[in-house]
């Protein structure tokens, strides 16, 4: 039964025609070679026929994807909805805070303690969107330049890092 093949589903064969248009449109992919990709890959009758087709693109193609208006859409609008529910968290954090300082009668406000840190995490939140995701000085990701690179993943990360660990 382990060698039996499984066969490919209508939505995996329009996900990797996905990626060949995304390498057409990139220029890796001439019109020709992206035309017969793209019949071979509405031809495959089995999953295990599609990787080979777009492995000559970065990330097996799935970069293509994700570099899409649609694709880069979504995450502005995913962006915008966490920034909207970190805001609205803090804002009920702060009203309760101050709640508890009035019930508590105390003469110092030290709501201001907890909230400082909250407003100095929400103005990072919304800095780190104003960039797309990425810091101007450190680059993509929370990693900076080591997520680029693949490195700082250690011994069990997927990629090959700096210290020659998964080679």
């Amino acid at each position: 039964m382990a060698g039996e093949r499984v066969r490919a589903s209508d939505g995996e064969r329009e996900q990797y025609a996905n990626m060949v248009r995304a390498g057409m449109t990139e220029g890796r992919l001439t019109l020709e070679e992206g035309e017969e990709r793209l019949s071979q890959v509405y031809a495959a009758k089995f999953r295990d026929e599609l990787p080979p087709l777009t492995a000559d693109l970065p990330d097996g193609g799935r970069r293509g994807l994700y570099e899409t208006p649609e694709a880069k859409e979504q995450l502005a609008q995913d962006s915008r909805r966490h920034l909207r529910r970190h805001a609205s968290f803090v804002a009920v954090l702060a009203a309760t805070l101050t709640g508890l300082w009035v019930l508590s009668g105390a003469h110092f406000f030290w709501p201001a303690i907890p909230l400082f840190f909250l407003v100095i995490g929400l103005a990072r939140h919304a800095r780190w969107r104003a960039y797309g995701g990425h810091h101007p000085r450190w680059g993509r990701g929370p990693w900076g330049a080591a997520a680029e690179h693949g490195w700082g993943r250690g011994p069990w990360g997927a990629a090959s890092d700096r210290q020659g660990w998964n080679r």
